[in-house]
């Protein structure tokens, strides 16, 4: 089974930068994207037939928001965490025979880390809805998560350090996460990569010279460590500040 994770920024002007060339080729069973950034009914993506489509839509126009494309069909779906919606848009779960799919565009602490308290709050409760699912079948998270775990996943860390999205609280969470039984799917398979990011800044020559950032992830509960066989980063990819990363794993019989 493949999955694919993208924050498009920007799911139209994506489209015009060869989203829907990508998307395509890439044929994934399940395909995420973070920051659609529009309202119902501004698009009608032709993705082809064969995907169900599931949006959750920010309430502030051009911001945030997320979508699912998926070949399965889900037993339910879910937006939000506490109540079946959120303001932001920013989570969308899919329960399937086997597992459940989650993807989420985490908030921003903000540059002047005015959101920081907000966002470790939020942090605990997305923490605990986790592991409210988990512990009734295994997890798969992806999305932007908005924080560079450890130093190796930003190519200048100690200027850095104390940003948002490099705090010392933010990673802490992060590890927290971790530890209560989810698997980062990238460093299982490169515990020591460096040099290798899914997120650059639009300032000149930033990309060109890989001073980046990896801030989006696959995260999976620990029992499907042994079925996951890839996880990688298309850092060649345009359309976006951010690039798309991929998990591959075993058929889990998602039914």
């Amino acid at each position: 089974m493949k999955l694919v994770s993208w924050n498009v920024n920007g799911i139209r002007a994506c489209v015009t930068k060869g989203f829907i060339d990508y998307f395509k080729g890439m044929d994934a069973d399940i395909f995420c994207i973070q920051e659609s950034k529009l309202q119902e009914g501004q698009i009608d993506l032709a993705l082809g037939d064969g995907y169900w489509q599931y949006w959750n839509y920010a309430q502030k126009k051009g911001y945030s928001g997320t979508a699912v494309f998926t070949k399965m069909e889900p037993l339910s779906v879910r937006y939000g965490l506490e109540e079946d919606s959120e303001p932001e848009g920013r989570i969308i779960t899919l329960e399937f025979e086997r597992f459940y799919l989650v993807t989420v565009y985490t908030p921003n602490a903000k540059r002047d880390l005015s959101r920081l308290d907000y966002r470790l709050e939020w942090e605990d409760r997305f923490r605990s809805y986790l592991l409210g699912l988990d512990a009734v079948k295994p997890v798969i998270v992806c999305g932007d998560l908005n924080v560079a775990h450890q130093e190796i996943d930003l190519k200048h860390p100690k200027p850095n350090m104390g940003n948002s999205g490099f705090t010392l609280e933010e990673r802490g969470k992060m590890t927290e996460l971790l530890g209560a039984g989810f698997v980062d799917t990238f460093r299982h398979f490169y515990p020591d990569r460096t040099d290798v990011y899914s997120w650059w800044s639009f300032m000149p020559k930033v990309r060109e010279r890989n001073v980046g950032w990896r801030i989006d992830y696959f995260l999976a509960s620990e029992r499907l460590r042994p079925l996951l066989t890839d996880a990688r980063i298309d850092t060649e990819i345009l359309g976006s500040d951010h690039c798309p990363v991929i998990l591959e794993l075993g058929d889990i019989d998602a039914g």
